[in-house]
C-alpha cells in the first residue's frame, strides 16, 4: 500500500544581512564575511527585517566613526525587537569590535557575538555555531560571545571567498593588511596588526580573475600601499626612505606585473605614505599605462613641528621635493591628499602655514579632517589640546579655500577630451576621481555603464565636471 505522506521539507537556507560602515579595506572585510556565509550553503539578504543573522560591520577610525557605528548597533537591536525577530542574531564586527571587545560586551549585552579581522573568513562557520545558541532577548543570563582575537595576523589570498558589494565594473583589491607606522593621532596598528603584504602572485591571480570578470577599475588598498613587500624583506635592508625593488618584492615590481595582465582596465593606487615614494616607483607609473594617473597620498600637515609631533616619518623638505618630482614625472597625475587640522599645540600660525603650503601647491584633491582625540593613542595625552570650536573652525576655513582651488582647477578642464569610465549611463568618472571619494563627470547624453568612454568637458560644478560623450 502506498503512502501519501508527503516527504520532509528541507530546512530554509539562514539569511545573512550585512550593515558595512567605513572605508574601502573595511568593505573588503565585509565581501570576505559575506563570500563566507556564502560558501556555507547560507544566502545573504539585502532586507534586514528578513535575516536570521545581522552583521554590522564597524569603523573606529574617529570619534565620528564610532558614534555612526554605536548608532547602527543599537537601532538593529531596537527593530528586532520591534518586529518581533527574538531569534534574530546580531554580529557586530569590524575595527570597534577588534578595538573594544571586551568593553563593548559588558556595555552591549544584547549583541549576540563580536567577531574580530582574524575571524572574518571564518564568518560563515561561526554564523551557523550562532544559529545554534540562545539570544539575548529569550535568555536573561546571556552572555555575548567574544571570538576577537587580541593580536590580527590575517591577510587575504585570491582564492578566499568573497562576495563583491561594488558595481560589476570596479573591485578593491587589498595588497596588504596592517601597519608598522608610530603616527601619534592613529590607533591602526593597535587595531590591526603590523604589516602584512600578499605574496604578488596572490595578488596578480585575484586581479586576473577579476579583469576576466569584466572588471575595468582595480584599486589597490592596505594601510599603506607604498610599504608593500617591504615587510617581506631581510631586516637589514637599510632605510626606509627612498628604497628600490631590488632588495626584494615591492609596489613597483607588483605595478610591472599588473602591466602585462592583458585586457582594458586601469589599476588605481590608494593610501600611499610619503615616506616611501621612491624615483623607481615613479619611473613605473609613468612607464605603465594601466596604472591610473592618480595618487592619494595622506600627508596630515606640513609645517615641521606638527610633522615632529605626530610623528609622521618624514620632513616637510622630503614632501615638498616628492611633490616635484611626482608631477615632473608622471605627466598629468592628479594628486589627492587628506590634512588634520587642530592637532594638539597648533597654533595659529602653524595653521596658516599649512594655508600657504594649499595655496602653493594646488592639490587636485584634497579633504580635512578636524584632529579627533583617540583614546590609546599618544596624541590624546598631550598637553596643548584644541578646542573643539577651534577645531572645526580651521577645518572649515581649509575646506573652503580648497573648494575655490577645486573650483579654478576644474574650469581650466573645459575644452579638453578625456577618458572617463560610466558608473552609471550619465555619471562618469575620470581617472583623477576615485570612487566614492571624489567627483563626477556629469554627461548630457547616457553611454553604455561600466565601459571606457571618451568625453569632452563643457562645463564644470566645483568639484563635478559636466561634459558630451564624443562617441556615444
Amino acid at each position: 500500500m502506498k503512502s501519501h505522506a508527503k516527504p520532509p521539507t528541507p530546512p530554509r537556507p539562514v539569511k545573512v544581512g550585512m550593515i558595512s560602515l567605513g572605508c574601502a579595506k573595511n568593505l573588503v572585510d565585509a565581501e570576505i564575511m559575506l563570500g563566507s556565509v556564502l560558501s556555507r550553503g547560507m544566502e545573504i539578504t539585502n532586507d534586514a527585517a528578513d535575516a536570521d543573522v545581522l552583521l554590522v560591520n564597524t569603523c573606529s577610525f574617529i570619534d565620528s566613526a564610532k558614534e555612526e557605528s554605536i548608532e547602527a548597533i543599537l537601532e538593529a537591536h531596537q527593530q528586532r525587537g520591534l518586529r518581533r525577530r527574538p531569534g534574530q542574531k546580531l554580529v557586530v564586527t569590524g575595527c570597534m569590535s577588534q578595538r573594544f571587545s571586551k568593553d563593548l560586551a559588558s556595555s552591549m549585552p544584547e549583541v549576540d557575538a563580536f567577531l574580530g579581522l582574524d575571524q572574518v573568513a571564518d564568518a560563515g562557520r561561526i554564523v551557523a555555531e550562532l544559529m545554534q545558541a540562545p539570544s539575548p532577548l529569550t535568555d536573561d543570563s546571556w552572555q555575548p560571545l567574544d571570538f576577537v582575537t587580541r593580536r590580527p595576523v590575517y591577510i587575504p589570498d585570491y582564492d578566499t571567498p568573497r562576495f563583491r558589494l561594488t558595481p560589476a565594473h570596479t573591485a578593491y583589491t587589498k595588497i596588504a593588511e596592517g601597519c608598522n607606522h608610530p603616527c601619534s593621532f592613529c590607533v591602526i596598528p593597535q587595531m590591526r596588526g603590523s604589516h602584512r603584504s600578499r605574496p604578488i602572485g596572490s595578488v596578480l591571480a585575484e586581479i586576473r580573475a577579476l579583469v576576466a570578470e569584466g572588471v575595468r577599475e582595480i584599486n589597490l588598498i592596505s594601510q599603506d600601499t607604498t610599504f608593500y613587500g617591504m615587510d617581506l624583506w631581510e631586516k637589514k635592508a637599510g632605510p626606509r626612505q627612498g628604497v628600490d625593488s631590488s632588495r626584494g618584492p615591492a609596489l613597483s615590481a607588483l605595478l610591472r606585473e599588473i602591466e602585462k595582465i592583458e585586457g582594458d582596465f586601469w589599476v588605481r593606487l590608494l593610501y600611499t605614505h610619503p615616506a616611501h615614494w621612491s624615483a623607481e616607483l615613479i619611473e613605473t607609473i609613468a612607464a605603465c599605462r594601466k596604472v591610473a594617473r592618480y595618487i592619494d597620498m595622506p600627508l596630515q600637515h606640513i609645517h615641521p613641528e606638527m610633522l615632529r609631533l605626530m610623528r609622521r616619518e618624514t620632513s616637510a623638505e622630503h614632501i615638498v621635493r616628492l611633490l616635484r618630482d611626482l608631477r615632473a614625472g608622471i605627466p598629468g597625475l592628479a594628486i589627492r591628499t587628506t590634512f588634520i587640522v587642530g592637532f594638539p599645540g597648533e597654533t595659529g600660525e602653524h595653521f596658516q602655514f599649512l594655508l600657504d603650503f594649499m595655496e602653493e601647491t594646488r592639490f587636485d584633491r584634497l579633504g580635512v579632517f578636524s584632529y579627533s582625540q583617540e583614546e590609546g593613542s599618544r596624541a590624546a595625552k598631550m598637553e596643548g589640546q584644541i578646542p573643539s570650536a577651534t577645531r572645526e573652525s580651521r577645518r572649515r576655513r581649509a575646506m573652503k579655500l580648497q573648494q575655490r582651488i577645486a573650483a579654478e582647477r576644474a574650469s581650466a578642464m573645459v575644452g579638453c577630451r578625456i577618458r572617463v569610465l560610466a558608473d552609471q549611463p550619465q555619471i562618469a568618472r575620470s581617472e583623477a576621481d576615485a570612487p566614492d571619494i571624489d567627483g563626477r563627470v556629469l554627461l548630457d547624453s547616457p553611454v553604455r555603464q561600466g565601459d571606457f568612454h571618451e568625453v569632452e568637458i563643457t562645463g564644470a560644478q566645483v568639484y563635478d565636471l559636466l561634459a558630451r560623450p564624443v562617441n556615444p
